[in-house]
């Protein structure tokens, strides 16, 4: 590499081949600053964009919009190999990125021209997501891999998919960059948060001027996260009693902007889903207050929330018909405001304390406001009181309780102890597993992924008969996923691509929260965060639990009850 060449995309892949070689925090934020340092004023600001794992700042919308058929169709023509060679790289590694680089360094792929620069794949990422047409969009990507070679292409097909997999978390960055620039760590966090752009973070960083960054509408912030818990106890020793106490909604976690009849709905993935609730827009135009609210959109109807499962029809889609509208209706339901007032920007308030913020939002009114909710609040004292609280929030088909120190500040993207989230089974069952599937990530090359059913005693049903109830890729150890890997290799059926259907021989205990009706699986019932207690040696699958079992369950919750939000100034029912 010659000076010139110092902000080309060969030298950011070989930082990140570095970053991603150490597993020790404090160097990979050292080699983040040492190498945010030696950058211009252009590449800074890209090189930490990159680096973030995303092909723009995160309060840009903007995506890519190439998929796994055009990549695959390019990245083999490119590096001149056949068909099936980048499925077989990809069940190798699980990981879009590596396959790349390994499909053209195997075909002894070699850069043609000079190597690219930091801008130049910024700019090919700017063209892929304003050009309209997969063929045009395929010539882009193309044009990007002519001039990369394998390292460097991997790099930009990471970026590009959102899945650079470094082990550089958010915090690493923010480090790198307060470090290179001998800034203060909190300045750059504020500063990042406030304008939802890392690069531009990075640049303010370097010229002192972190203070003069300011909020602004319509960009993703992240949500402030929660610490879990295992049980009342350890959450009174978290927080000093008297806590308060939130249902934990089984919805979608979004923060609402507003200002003036403009709207806009990010998920806690920072997605804009705006599009998708219309109704939630027109009631929020029909409030007099300005600024950004956090809460949860449930499905609802009649004063009631209904369960996830219908609520997962909704997600996705740009523009729900009418039918789908009339089919799943939907409420905003707030617990937090983090931003107020007429101004622009209106004042952040994510520095005040909690209980200076819910007094803020219950001036709002949201009881009163058609389409609108107010999350319920209520203090517990003792592991007692927390313990009856818990026990009628799940019976009312919620996830848990969320605890919360009314002196906290709001911390975005952070989990600290300042918020907690108990969350307990609601209880388990034995299935059988009938189906294994390759992991993703770390678990990439083994059967990590498990389908599981119970005994079918409906009138009628074959004797032994089996349904699925659902899947999970939890609880287990890495030592007891090889054993398995071992095991369902020895023992599958039939292979469908990365899945195989096992013998159903495997009992294992699993824990969940919710049991809802579905039909996704034969059975027309599927579990809410199903994870794996452990692997049943002692029972067969003839001793597995029953369906009637878990149609008793869903039954169960069933049962009327409230559900933890204000509506029109009261507990709704």
């Amino acid at each position: 590499m010659t000076a010139k060449d110092t902000g080309a995309m060969r030298r950011w892949a070989e930082t990140a081949e570095a970053i991603r070689a150490t597993r020790a925090t404090s160097k990979k934020s050292s080699i983040v600053a040492e190498y945010l340092r030696s950058l211009g004023d252009e590449d800074l600001g890209i090189a930490a964009v990159f680096l973030s794992g995303r092909p723009f700042p995160a309060r840009d919308q903007r995506k890519a919009g190439l998929g796994w058929r055009a990549i695959t169709t390019v990245v083999q023509k490119v590096a001149g190999v056949g068909d099936g060679a980048m499925g077989q790289a990809y069940d190798r590694s699980s990981d879009v990125g590596t396959a790349v680089g390994e499909v053209l360094e195997t075909a002894g792929h070699a850069p043609a021209g000079r190597p690219l620069a930091l801008a130049e794949v910024a700019g090919a990422y700017v063209r892929l997501a304003t050009t309209r047409g997969r063929d045009a969009k395929a010539q882009v990507f193309a044009d990007l891999l002519h001039r990369a070679d394998p390292l460097s292409a991997r790099y930009v097909t990471a970026i590009l998919g959102g899945e650079l997999r470094i082990g550089l978390r958010e915090g690493h960055l923010e480090k790198g960059i307060a470090q290179a620039f001998e800034q203060d760590l909190a300045a750059v966090q504020w500063a990042g948060m406030l304008t939802g752009d890392i690069g531009r973070t990075a640049r303010l960083a370097r010229d002192g001027a972190l203070d003069t960054a300011r909020l602004s509408l319509f960009h993703p912030l992240k949500s402030m996260l929660a610490s879990p818990v295992a049980d009342e106890a350890e959450a009174l020793s978290r927080l000093e009693p008297p806590v308060w106490v939130e249902d934990k909604y089984d919805g979608i976690r979004a923060l609402l902007h507003r200002q003036g009849d403009e709207v806009r709905l990010f998920s806690r993935d920072l997605n804009d889903i705006t599009s998708g609730f219309p109704e939630i827009v027109e009631a929020a135009r029909a409030v007099d207050w300005e600024g950004i609210l956090d809460g949860e959109i449930l499905a609802w109807r009649d004063g009631a929330v209904l369960p996830f499962l219908q609520l997962q029809t909704r997600i996705g889609r740009k523009k729900p018909t009418a039918q789908v509208l009339a089919q799943v209706p939907v409420i905003y339901v707030a617990f937090d405001v983090l931003a107020l007032g007429e101004g622009s920007p209106p004042e952040p308030l994510l520095r005040e304390p909690l209980r200076e913020r819910r007094r803020r939002l219950e001036a709002l009114d949201l009881p009163g406001t058609p389409g609108f909710g107010l999350a319920a609040l209520v203090d517990a004292a003792d592991e007692v009181e927390l313990e009856r609280i818990f026990a009628e929030a799940q019976e009312r088909g919620n996830e848990g309780l969320m605890l919360k120190d009314p002196a906290s500040t709001y911390a975005p993207g952070r989990r600290g102890y300042a918020w907690l989230k108990l969350k307990k089974a609601l209880t388990t069952l034995d299935c059988v597993v009938v189906g294994a599937e390759v992991g993703h990530g770390r678990r990439h090359g083994v059967l990590s992924d498990y389908t599981f059913a119970v005994i079918d005693d409906r009138p009628g049903a074959a004797e032994g008969a089996l349904v699925t109830v659902g899947k999970a890729y939890t609880g287990l150890t890495d030592a007891e996923i090889a054993e398995m890997t071992k095991w369902f290799e020895a023992h599958t059926l039939e292979r469908f691509g990365r899945y195989r259907k096992v013998e159903p021989t495997v009992v294992v205990e699993i824990a969940f929260d919710v049991v809802h009706a579905s039909s996704r699986h034969k059975s027309g019932y599927a579990m809410r965060f199903p994870r794996i207690v452990r692997i049943r040696d002692d029972k067969s699958a003839a001793e597995v639990d029953r369906l009637s079992t878990v149609a008793a369950l869903h039954e169960r919750l069933q049962v009327a009850g409230r559900s933890g939000v204000l509506t029109d100034g009261t507990m709704s029912t």
